[in-house]
């Protein structure tokens, strides 16, 4: 393809309003036509038009969209077979393109479900595998000759001893997960490079769809971040949420893993899912947001872990996590990179009105990592200026001035920008947002770390019964004047305890939420 089609195609990505005069469907179904003979130009159609496939301005360019896209398996092949080199669609920000592949070390939790769902494509790197030597102390305790082999050779064939134990027709991987199934962490220890080669599936990025979706069109300019308030639409009309039948909801995590793995994302939460609490929230504007926390085995210490997938106009858009205690979550958001010339301020905002709704959560932090602390494309995207601008304020004193300074210039200067030396200092710190509700500053220098140091510390200096049966527990002994708590209160606190390996999570934090005294403890342990 030219690159001035390519070129034209990517300004409709900004240009909204009504229908139009057809142009845009012109372009698209002229590119529909269109050869490729380098993977640059493949991967810049594809983003292009998979972003004006969740923007569609009209059905039309929709259909048109995923028209190009369903073809890209053929396209890909096409490409494969005149030589072109194809290490480019493993990139982070572009892999899962319909007929690549992508090479991966996936935990055994995440490798288990891949291969029960794409048996026929996922197999091991052997080619890429730099540490095939971690093999042995494993393989010997599943084949009792390795012993023979394995201590005294220098050149090991795994490969064979592997073949001669796996029974015919069963893969390399299948057999060392079933061997493994009842020890994960020996799985895990091998760092084993996995290929998943997407293929034409309805999993790959090209493909995906929730169906039957009704398609929202803009047909007026996008909303930007200057048209967005967080407070506002923090104060707008409740979500409408539904829970999902566990039939939906097993397709719905799945459909979750998958998109999750081949963007080599592993969240916490995506790897042990709630299959029983899993929620759909319709956002507006053709977002839906799928969520759910973690069942009891699986859930942190002290705090609430919840983390959702959202969508528009049926394409996968990103994720979010929040780790909760008493009113306040940690935030971690990921817009995939396709989709970041979209309304992105808007969607946060929506994410989180939805979780104050259903959590009751009103102080909102985020951590420096993401606004760029040793994370290099956060500081290269201005993430820093992208919550700011939506009232997020800085806890450390030095960041905060150094904020001000910045935000003087901008006043002072048209077209200021900060530095990338600016932005790495402005990201040494966390970030708040805190709703009228929530009590200003309460939470700036607390760090949920400093309660777990706390009883570390009190577990030297044996000062702690260790025997307790959880976490929370080890937390509540090290309050000093919890024998002067009133019977109502103490009772409260039981509560609690039973409520964080109850069914839901919600619960445990709007009791917390009633509980003033706890939190003042919990304050007091933990604000360094």
């Amino acid at each position: 393809m030219p690159p001035p089609l390519l070129d034209q195609l990517e300004k409709w990505k900004s240009r909204f309003g009504p229908p139009g005069d057809g142009r845009l469907e012109r372009l698209l179904a002229t590119a529909a036509g269109r050869r490729f003979l380098d993977a640059g130009s493949l991967i810049r159609l594809h983003e292009t038009v998979l972003f004006l496939r969740a923007y569609p301005r009209n059905a039309q360019v929709a259909r048109l969209a995923d028209a190009i896209l369903f073809s890209f398996a053929g396209r890909v092949a096409e490409l494969e077979a005149a030589g072109a080199d194809l290490s480019a669609f493993e990139e982070p920000e572009i892999s899962g393109i319909a007929g690549t592949s992508l090479s991966a070390v996936f935990s055994c939790e995440v490798a288990r479900r891949l291969a029960a769902r794409h048996p026929r494509n996922l197999e091991i790197a052997w080619d890429r595998y730099d540490g095939i030597d971690r093999l042995g102390p494993v393989l010997r305790r599943l084949l009792p000759l390795l012993g023979e082999d394995w201590p005294v050779e220098a050149h090991v064939p795994y490969r064979q001893w592997i073949s001669a134990a796996r029974p015919r027709g069963t893969s390399d991987l299948a057999w060392l997960l079933e061997r493994l199934a009842a020890s994960p962490e020996l799985f895990d220890t091998l760092d084993l490079p996995l290929t998943w080669h997407v293929g034409d599936t309805r999993t790959s990025r090209s493909s995906l769809r929730l169906p039957g979706r009704k398609l929202y069109c803009h047909q007026e300019p996008l909303l930007r971040r200057s048209d967005v308030s967080l407070a506002r639409e923090l104060e707008a009309p409740p979500v409408p949420v539904r829970r999902l039948s566990r039939p939906e909801a097993r397709k719905i995590l799945d459909l979750i893993l998958d998109t999750s793995a081949m963007r080599y994302r592993e969240l916490y939460g995506f790897s042990h899912p709630d299959e029983g609490g899993v929620f759909h929230a319709d956002a507006g504007r053709g977002v839906e947001i799928f969520f759910f926390g973690v069942p009891p085995a699986w859930r942190l210490p002290l705090r609430a872990y919840h983390g959702g997938l959202f969508f528009k106009n049926g394409v996968p858009a990103g994720y979010v996590e929040l780790l909760s205690l008493f009113e306040r979550a940690e935030v971690g958001f990921n817009l995939y990179y396709t989709f970041r010339e979209g309304e992105s301020a808007w969607l946060y905002a929506r994410l989180l009105r939805l979780f104050r709704q259903v959590l009751g959560v009103t102080c909102f932090s985020v951590d420096p990592y993401q606004i760029g602390l040793e994370n290099p494309e956060a500081v290269d995207s201005g993430a820093f200026w992208f919550y700011r601008k939506l009232g997020f304020r800085p806890v450390d004193p030095k960041v905060a001035e150094l904020m001000e300074r910045e935000e003087r210039n901008m006043r002072q200067t048209p077209g200021y920008r900060s530095s990338k030396r600016t932005l790495e200092k402005l990201a040494d710190g966390y970030i708040l947002f805190e709703d009228p509700s929530s009590e200003q500053g309460a939470w700036d220098n607390f760090r949920v770390r400093n309660l777990g140091l706390a009883v570390e510390r009190a577990r030297v200096a044996g000062a702690l019964d260790m025997d307790s049966s959880s976490g929370l527990a080890l937390v509540l002994s090290l309050i000093p004047d919890l024998a002067r708590w009133t019977a109502e209160e103490k009772t409260a606190a039981a509560k609690i305890l039973r409520a964080k390996q109850s069914a839901s999570e919600a619960r445990y934090l709007r009791l917390m939420q009633r509980h003033p005294r706890l939190r003042a403890a919990f304050l007091a342990l933990g604000t360094g």
